[in-house]
């Protein structure tokens, strides 16, 4: 292979190797590393979880007592230059004697951005960047919004009939999307820090909005509740404790349901409200701060219209099932009061279409 295959050849398997981390770094990126010397593969690595070794110390770690003096060392994310919860990785490479680093994306954060390659070079090892670069930028998507935004990263699910129907006219839609789309869903809530829903959903589906897969992780829960409706009965507040559940109102609603609730364990977030309607921008600007860096947004078509319409939603993922429903009152994914001209639309772009069981898969991100 020419230097530059080779390179995207490594490259894709640090890639292979950060994937296995998803769903467990938040709010650390996933990071894979793969070191190779005389095209012979000595060791791989990954960031398992925040806190931990990240890929390069788990890929030296790997090469045991192989000598990677002169090696080459590919990293899907730009080694760390700073003092956090584990030692520079630049460090520790500059130490090792590597040859060549290869690097697919810079990192965003501002106490690296530059600094860690900029070290790696003034000890005198060759450096290339940017091999695979949008590859890694996608798959770290939510960690390079929010630590340049400080906001979560939000992702809307849906699921609808071909004709754009959620439920029937009666209102039953269970189950719309087939077996292997509700698994990606739940593979979704262990990606993902939070999810997100209305107090319609609790009203009518008392949800416990947790991951039901094995090995998984169970997201933080946020009801949006202006009038605070939820029942202190409900199995959300009721398991409060166990799963954090986070409860947004209006500034106005009832002190004594909100005593309630925090007394069950909730945390309550008031905020200022234009009618029921909370100010979403200003809740993800909270949420941001307390350190929540995703947010899977499943709530009904209403929340998800004034989503899009204080422009928090960075990306859609649509299930599609082949089906008709028909009916002009049945629900949409969005409600609202809609746009008044086409001009006006919420625009998506790089969309991506695969198929999921029986279903069609939709995802694009939203033009800002």
């Amino acid at each position: 292979m020419e230097p530059r295959e080779t390179d995207i050849y490594y490259m894709r398997m640090a890639l292979a190797e950060a994937e296995k981390g998803r769903g467990f770094t938040n709010p650390n990126p996933m990071v894979g590393a793969v070191i190779v010397k005389d095209g012979v593969i000595i060791s791989k690595g990954y960031h398992h979880r925040c806190g931990e070794g990240h890929a390069e110390v788990e890929a030296f770690r790997a090469a045991g007592d192989a000598d990677v003096t002169g090696a080459t060392i590919y990293v899907t994310l730009e080694p760390c230059s700073h003092y956090g919860k584990t030692p520079p990785c630049a460090d520790l490479i500059v130490r090792k004697q590597v040859g060549r680093v290869v690097v697919a994306a810079m990192d965003p954060n501002p106490l690296v951005a530059g600094r860690g390659v900029e070290k790696i070079r003034a000890a005198g090892i060759e450096v290339t960047t940017g091999v695979l670069e949008d590859e890694s930028i996608r798959l770290n998507e939510i960690f390079m919004k929010y630590i340049v935004d400080k906001e979560p990263f939000v992702l809307y699910k849906s699921a609808m009939s071909l004709d754009g129907k959620t439920a029937a006219p009666n209102g039953e839609s269970q189950w719309i999307s087939c077996e292997e789309s509700r698994h990606e869903v739940h593979e979704l809530r262990h990606q993902y820090m939070a999810i997100m829903v209305g107090s319609e959903t609790v009203l009518k589906d008392d949800p416990m909005l947790t991951c039901r897969i094995p090995g998984g992780k169970d997201p933080i829960r946020i009801v949006c509740d202006s009038r605070l409706r939820i029942p202190l009965e409900c199995k959300l507040v009721q398991t409060a404790r166990e799963i954090p559940l986070i409860v947004a109102c209006s500034d106005t609603a009832s002190m004594k349901k909100m005593s309630a609730l925090q007394e069950a364990g909730v945390q309550v977030i008031p905020l200022e409200c234009e009618g029921d309607h909370i100010d979403l921008r200003q809740l993800i600007q909270q949420l941001g701060t307390s350190g929540i860096d995703s947010i899977l947004l499943e709530g009904g078509a209403t929340l998800a219209y004034s989503a899009f319409e204080s422009g928090i939603v960075d990306k859609v993922q649509f299930y599609v099932a082949p089906m008709l429903i028909g009916g002009s009152n049945s629900r949409t994914s969005l409600g609202g009061s809609g746009i008044a001209h086409l001009a006006d639309a919420f625009g998506l772009k790089d969309m991506q279409v695969r198929q999921s069981g029986r279903d069609i898969c939709i995802t694009a991100y939203v033009r800002k």
